[in-house]
């Protein structure tokens, strides 16, 4: 089987978080409302996922 031939100056769709100014901007704004661990365990008692440090994380439970 041949392998499909791209070319040189090829470079793929996935190799930037944001491809311009206006989708950096959107994606700005969803960070500037993304919900803080403490928020999401006092308001709607949900845990952030993944624990990635056990240690700290037994005192947010």
């Amino acid at each position: 089987m041949k392998k499909k031939e791209l070319d040189k100056n090829y470079t793929p769709r996935n190799s930037s978080m944001a491809e311009n100014v206006e989708e950096m901007k959107n994606l700005g704004n969803q960070m500037e409302n993304l919900r803080t661990n403490k928020e999401l365990k006092e308001e709607y008692s949900k845990y952030p996922d993944p624990i990635q440090n056990k240690k700290e994380d037994k005192d947010l439970r």
